[in-house]
């Protein structure tokens, strides 16, 4: 394996090839609206592979994910929030999967949101590993929808940006940041 000299996602590459070739690993069936965030965070990559893929562990940093059940080795269901109090939901099964490198996934017929991508884990040296996401995604109600969910922050592109940064500091510091208190902060601070 090569290591990655570049944190941006390679569906922004200048290189064409590259870019074609992440944009074609992703645009399954599933997604007319493509988007793609990386970060760095300073820990092992087979750590990092290892905690995204017991999918139990991703409610603890994506914000906007309820929850996700687990169906089988390749398949799960994930309940997220959506705008206006709602929840959307989906079956996603796992397409690819290379241990400690990437996983690539595609949801299932009669999905609210039908969506496909991958996340991958590259060596970054001594500064830990470069975690990609890119998704593809057909927003509900098409471009109406797609600004609904800007104005409501539950667009798919705002989301996957926090939510690599929340599994950043998760990852580097054992916690998630935030400037909310929790029920118990206010329990203790009204006794």
């Amino acid at each position: 394996m090569t290591m990655a000299t570049d944190d941006a996602p390679p569906t922004t590459s200048k290189l064409n090839e590259e870019r074609a070739s992440a944009i074609a690993a992703v645009t399954l069936p599933k997604g007319d609206d493509l988007i793609g965030r990386a970060v760095t965070i300073n820990r092992p990559r087979d750590e990092l592979f290892a905690y995204w893929r017991d999918f139990s562990n991703l409610p603890s940093f994506m914000d906007n994910v309820e929850r996700i059940d687990i169906l089988s080795a390749t398949t799960s269901h994930w309940v997220v929030k959506a705008p206006a109090g709602r929840t959307v939901e989906w079956d996603a099964k796992i397409t690819e999967e290379k241990a400690g490198e990437l996983i690539a996934w595609t949801s299932g017929e009669g999905s609210d949101v039908p969506n496909s991508g991958r996340i991958e884990f590259r060596d970054a040296g001594a500064r830990g590993t470069i975690v990609t996401a890119t998704i593809a995604y057909d927003p509900p109600a098409g471009m109406v929808g797609k600004v609904i969910a800007k104005l409501f922050q539950r667009e798919p592109a705002m989301q996957a940006r926090r939510d690599l940064r929340r599994f950043k500091q998760l990852m580097e510091t054992g916690e998630v940041a935030t400037a909310a208190w929790t029920q118990k902060q206010r329990d203790e601070e009204k006794a």
